[in-house]
């Protein structure tokens, strides 16, 4: 199931074929995929300096190691897997929860100081009663008027301390935890988004899918299942 909300509310409900007829969701252009913290641990843990030589294992106690972990997964693989392996096929399943969130009253400069500090490229933008009523996309607080000419710096400036509601996409389309994969991806083609807002029926925020949620899923195991099965219901 998917919903558009904006500033006043709920505005539709249904299915992605319908979408395209809600003018103001329009195609983005310069999508960028959300960066979750996962994968910024793994990612500082690649970069993170190596132990001291005194730290370091004996070359002997790493091979024995190493062949008692391969006695091992030879054994667990003998008593079979402890649990079947359940293909992903919702969004539950591979959105983000605690995304990060912005009000809509918050200056442009701010919120984007905001992203850079959590690393990622858009936020959704929700009310004091925590309600999706925007999407802010990086890409859309530094279009080329926010570039001051000569003479033109304080007119920069002043577009620097616009509020969040002026720059954000609004109304945005947001799906519901249990709908089927296949049926977001294509609303992300279709609309040029990097990812949409997980909400329930009232627009209340629960976490957000991106498109990097959903190829790391298809990379992961248990792996991704788009087609097997009855088709998707919502």
């Amino acid at each position: 199931m998917f919903f558009v909300f904006g500033p006043s509310g709920q505005i539709f409900k249904g299915g992605p074929e319908n979408l395209d007829k809600i003018a103001a969701v329009r195609r983005v252009l310069r999508p960028q995929a959300l960066r979750t913290r996962s994968l910024e641990i793994s990612d500082a843990a690649e970069h993170a300096p190596a132990a001291p030589a005194a730290e370091q294992p004996h070359p002997g106690r790493v091979a024995n190691l190493r062949l008692q972990d391969a006695v091992s997964a030879y054994t667990q693989t003998q008593q079979g897997p402890k649990r079947a392996r359940e293909p992903l096929t919702r969004v539950r399943d591979v959105m983000s929860h605690g995304a990060l969130s912005v009000p809509p009253d918050l200056r442009v400069n701010d919120a984007w100081q905001t992203l850079a500090e959590h690393q990622v490229a858009q936020a959704p933008v929700v009310d004091a009663l925590g309600r999706v009523i925007g999407l802010l996309l990086r890409a859309d607080m530094a279009p080329l008027d926010l570039l001051p000419e000569p003479g033109a710096v304080k007119e920069a400036i002043e577009l620097a301390r616009r509020p969040v509601s002026e720059v954000m996409v609004s109304p945005v389309p947001t799906v519901a935890a249990d709908t089927a994969l296949r049926r977001v991806a294509s609303v992300l083609l279709t609309t040029g988004l990097p990812g949409l807002p997980v909400t329930d029926e009232a627009g209340v925020l629960a976490g957000f899918i991106s498109r990097t949620d959903i190829l790391r899923a298809v990379a992961a195991d248990p792996p991704l299942d788009l087609w097997s099965g009855p088709g998707p219901q919502a």
